[in-house]
Order: structure tokens, then C-alpha cells, then sequence
């Protein structure tokens, strides 16, 4: 068996070659295929030494070395696998010892099928959270995601989207399903690709948008049907769930799914089966579900149209895109690359912006995000006929600005208020130098960019770079 290093193995040691490949049976029905088996209880530690496991199911009496011999030696070497003792020895003293070793339970022989499984999934869920909690403590300490390639098409300088990295790269390889919200054009989809290509999964990603879809036409696209399920059924159908096992499921407008349909996606999520149209035999899925909206959650469920424990089930990883308007020292960067892309696709020549349309861009509240820009963009290449873009698409978008300046036109309300309470004033230059500053921050310290979105000329910005250094020599 080929090991995946990200999804590590439940490994079963036991003398008892039929009682293994039971058990092995047992996991697989129940949708836990990724299973090592041990006769030889000496093959463990060895095992171990060279591959993780995510659990393990250890027989107390078995001959060469005992479970009870081997549970101290796991969990000094290995202390982060949950061990599960399982023995035909019914001894409440056995049994304290081993759980004063570190065991997670103690099982007697015969298991009943339905508690086996209850502990093995609980063991699960541990291994599962503690690797979670490891994952996160590294991305945070980083400071940055370590593996920068899967965030590519995300173009970026913001702290928001940094930030929204590193926690995506902390929870790929989890488990648990993750939830992406945010205003229509964010880049939802494009977060859910790399927290795929994070993962460490084998299969691959299925993509599908629920808006507009009925219950029964969902029912059929995710789950898939039966020859014979309804009429005009001549043939069986593998739906989307399928198609993802072993990958990921992304469902997008989850906010448009409806009662009935979160019914049947909250046992798929608490249980990891589902029932084809027409059957009534079971069908597992490893699949792991992301799932995107631009829609309200929090209010939809208080509305009482979003079921709670569908809802919280789909919440265990949260992360929110954040809008254009909130970070707009990414326009220079999305320009740039739309600009470039779209060229390439009618085969002309690049052309270049003017210098003022950052800025222009920048007081624009972008209602569709990324997306709109992209298509502006795209509009404005295809009108270019010269080497300066065309701005006539953005002119028809974005007001122009206005040339009769006042502190309440120009100043949010709250800046105003702020302003009045303040005594005493700022100093003009105090003002001038944090504006300038967070001009540089917004363009990523290009001084052009910087003047541009201030109205200055870039001669300002390097005069008063110069002041500042002649500020800090003199300290």
C-alpha cells in the first residue's frame, strides 16, 4: 500500500489474521478505507518509525511483544497517535493500567460493530483536531503561508489577504468542512482551489453551484440515481459526491440550498453517507465539503429558513474574503495583471495606464469586486487602439472627481467628528506625514503610485522621503 503522508493510516495490530481482515472489512463499509493491518506485533514500532498513523487499534495478548509491552513505547516515541486497547480479557485493573499508560479507550472482545466504530471516529476527530492546532501554531508563527505557489491566483499585497493565507494553509489538510463567505466577485472559488491544492488529496476538485437548482435536481446532481429511480432513468447516474471521493466537494450559494436539500447534505457531513436515488443501500463518501455564499448566513437561519445544526456542522473553519473597497492597495497589482491577461487573449501589444487611473479607481466602491474590475479592464483593452489604455469604459463607471474641494466632501463623517473633538489640532505637517505614509503603504512604497492616489507630484513624496531621513539622522 502506498502511504499518503498527509492522511496517515488507522493501523490494526493483532495475532489474529481472520479477526484483522474483519475488522479491515468492518472500516472500509463504513467509509474508512485508508487501513494498515500487523500481524507481527514486533512490525509496529519499525512501522511507526517510518510512517505516521492516524490511530491505533492494539490487542493486549499477543505473543512476542503485548500491547501492554508496546503502549508505554507509543506513547513516549509517538505520543500524539491515540491508541485504542482491544482484548478478549474483561480486567478492570488491565484496563486502569492502560489507560494510566495513555490509552484513549479500552475495548473487550467481542466489540459491538457501531461502538468499534463510534471510538475509532472519535480518535479520529482528536488526531484530526490536534493536527489542525499544530498546522496553525506553525502558519501563525511563520508569519507568512509557507508554500506561496498555491495562493497565485489570489493577487495580492493586502494584510487581509496575508492573514486569510495563513489560516487557509493551517486548516487544509483538516478534515472538517470549511465555509467561505463574502460579497459576490471576492475570489470565494479561487480560496477554495488552494485549500484544495493544500490538502495533500488524491482526488480531485468538483465544483458545484446549487443556485437555481430544485431539490430533486439536486438530489440527482449530488447524489446520483439508479437505472429505474424515476422515469426516464434508462441508466445509472454517479453524481458529484462520487465524482470527489477522495478530493474535495465545493458547493457553491450554499445560502440558496433549501430545507429539504439540508437535510440530506447534513447526513453526508455527520455520518459520510448518502443514499443514490432509487437505493437504499448506503454509499460512503471521503470526500471533503467546502462550501461558498454571498448571503447572510447568521441571518438566513434566524430568518428561519437555514437549519442550525446544518449551519453550525458547516462552520467548524470560518473564513470571510474581504470586499475591493477594503483593499484597495491591490488595484495597482489586479490592473496590472488584468491588463496583461486580457492583451495576451486578443493577441495585441500591452497597453499602459495612465497615471491617474489608480486613483480614480480607488474612490470606486467596485459593487462587483475582482470580477468587475476584471471586466472593465477586459472592456477597456478591446477598445485600445494606441499605447495608452482606453479609459472611456471607466469614465462611463467611476464619477469623475469633483474640482470643488471641501473637508466634507472629501473626508468620511466619522473623520469630520474626529477632527472635531480633537484639541489641540495636529500640526499641518503631522497631518501631511501620516497621509503620506499611509499613501506609501497603499501603493507598497512606490512613490509614482503614492502621488498618484494623494494628488502630489512624485518630487513631494521623495522630498519629503529625504526630510525623513534627515529627521531620523539627526535623532
Amino acid at each position: 500500500m502506498t502511504l499518503d503522508a498527509a492522511h496517515p493510516p488507522i493501523v490494526l495490530v493483532d495475532d489474529e489474521p481472520s479477526l484483522l481482515l474483519t475488522s479491515k472489512a468492518l472500516l472500509r463499509t463504513n467509509g474508512l478505507d485508508h487501513v494498515v493491518t500487523l500481524e507481527d506485533s514486533r512490525q509496529l514500532l519499525p512501522f511507526l518509525q517510518q510512517h505516521d498513523a492516524a490511530v491505533i487499534i492494539l490487542d493486549l495478548m499477543m505473543p512476542h511483544l503485548s500491547g501492554m509491552q508496546l503502549l508505554p513505547e507509543i506513547k513516549r516515541h509517538f505520543p500524539h497517535i491515540p491508541v485504542i486497547i482491544m482484548t478478549a480479557a474483561q480486567e478492570l485493573d488491565t484496563a486502569i493500567e492502560c489507560m494510566r499508560q495513555g490509552a484513549l479507550d479500552y475495548l473487550v472482545k467481542p466489540v459491538e460493530e457501531s461502538h468499534f466504530i463510534a471510538n475509532i471516529k472519535r480518535a479520529l476527530d482528536m488526531n484530526a483536531m490536534k493536527r489542525h492546532i499544530q498546522h496553525l501554531k506553525n502558519s501563525l508563527l511563520a508569519g507568512q503561508p509557507r508554500q506561496e505557489k498555491a495562493f497565485a491566483a489570489l493577487v495580492t499585497r493586502s494584510p487581509k489577504m496575508r492573514a486569510i493565507f495563513q489560516y487557509a494553509e493551517a486548516i487544509a489538510a483538516s478534515r472538517e468542512p470549511v465555509i467561505i463567505t463574502g460579497e459576490t466577485g471576492t475570489g470565494k472559488d479561487l480560496l477554495a482551489q488552494a485549500i484544495h491544492d493544500l490538502s495533500g488529496r488524491k482526488g480531485k476538485l468538483v465544483a458545484v453551484n446549487i443556485a437555481g437548482l430544485d431539490d430533486h435536481l439536486l438530489s440527482d446532481t449530488l447524489f446520483g440515481h439508479k437505472r429505474g429511480a424515476f422515469s426516464g432513468a434508462e441508466t445509472a447516474r454517479e453524481g458529484m459526491i462520487a465524482q470527489a471521493d477522495g478530493g474535495t466537494l465545493f458547493l457553491d450559494e450554499i445560502g440558496d440550498l433549501s430545507p429539504t436539500s439540508q437535510v440530506k447534505l447534513l447526513r453526508l457531513l455527520q455520518e459520510g453517507s448518502y443514499f443514490p436515488l432509487g437505493s437504499d443501500n448506503p454509499r460512503h463518501s471521503n470526500a471533503r465539503v467546502l462550501c461558498a455564499t454571498n448571503r447572510d448566513l447568521d441571518q438566513i437561519m434566524r430568518a428561519g429558513l437555514f437549519r442550525q445544526d446544518f449551519y453550525y456542522r458547516l462552520s467548524t473553519h470560518r473564513v470571510h474574503m474581504p470586499p475591493l473597497r477594503e483593499r484597495y492597495e491591490d488595484i495597482p497589482l489586479l490592473l496590472a495583471r488584468f491588463i496583461e491577461e486580457s492583451a495576451q487573449a486578443m493577441g495585441k501589444p500591452v497597453p499602459v495606464p495612465p497615471p491617474e487611473l489608480t486613483h480614480r479607481l480607488s474612490s470606486y466602491p467596485f459593487p462587483g469586486n475582482i470580477r468587475e474590475l476584471k471586466a472593465m479592464v477586459a472592456d477597456a483593452v478591446a477598445q485600445s487602439s494606441a499605447p495608452i489604455l482606453a479609459t472611456s469604459r471607466f469614465d462611463q463607471v467611476v464619477a469623475a472627481p469633483s474640482t470643488d474641494w471641501s473637508p466634507e466632501q472629501t473626508l468620511p463623517h466619522d473623520m469630520m467628528t474626529d477632527l472635531a473633538s480633537l484639541s489641540p489640532l495636529p500640526t499641518l505637517q503631522a497631518w501631511s506625514d501620516r497621509l503620506i505614509q499611509e499613501a506609501l503603504r497603499r501603493s507598497g512604497g512606490n512613490q509614482r503610485m503614492a502621488a498618484t492616489l494623494l494628488g502630489i507630484s512624485r518630487h513631494t513624496i521623495m522630498r519629503w522621503e529625504q526630510a525623513q531621513r534627515g529627521r531620523s539622522g539627526s535623532a
